[in-house]
């Protein structure tokens, strides 16, 4: 049973992406200057939601 538990955590296990400094600022710059909401800047640019909040 616990080799089936560890198989599965490999299995559904991510990478965490993270993001360039320009890139950031550039989805924050959406919102804070150009007037977007953080869920239409979100989708401009193709990246979740609460990763602008982050």
């Amino acid at each position: 049973m616990d080799s089936v538990l560890v198989l599965r955590r490999l299995i559904t296990k991510r990478k965490n992406t993270s993001y360039a400094t320009d890139f950031n600022q550039e989805a924050v710059a959406l919102v804070t200057e150009q007037g977007f909401s953080v869920s239409e800047a979100a989708a401009s640019i193709g990246i979740a939601t609460k990763l602008i909040y982050n």
